[in-house]
């Protein structure tokens, strides 16, 4: 019911840019958090790369596995998935992406 807009301290712009520009174009509630990168579950994905380089990135995330007792299991399957809240996701990082 939520999508988060992750970034780690001294990231306070870019989160919430993003996350005020997906929460115009998406029917689902935005969220935002910056945390320290030891933080479990704050860097596990691609933007951790960008960040060991000094650049600006995000992840949008729904928690994964913090709330999906199917995330990378094999019960993992298309029939566990919300398409309508994804393409609420997908219509509100588009619309950050393109107005940024």
């Amino acid at each position: 019911n939520f999508i988060v807009v992750v970034g780690k301290w001294g990231q306070g712009r870019p989160v919430k840019e993003v996350r005020d520009l997906m929460s115009q174009a998406s029917g689902i509630h935005v969220d935002s958090i910056n945390a320290p990168s030891l933080l479990p579950g704050i860097d596990l994905s691609d933007h951790k790369n960008y960040w060991k380089f000094g650049y600006d990135a995000v992840m949008v995330t729904d928690s994964a596995f913090y709330r999906n007792p199917h995330y990378h299991m094999p019960t993992d399957t298309i029939g566990t998935l919300n398409f309508d809240y994804m393409a609420e996701v997908v219509k509100g990082v588009y619309w950050a992406v393109v107005n940024l």
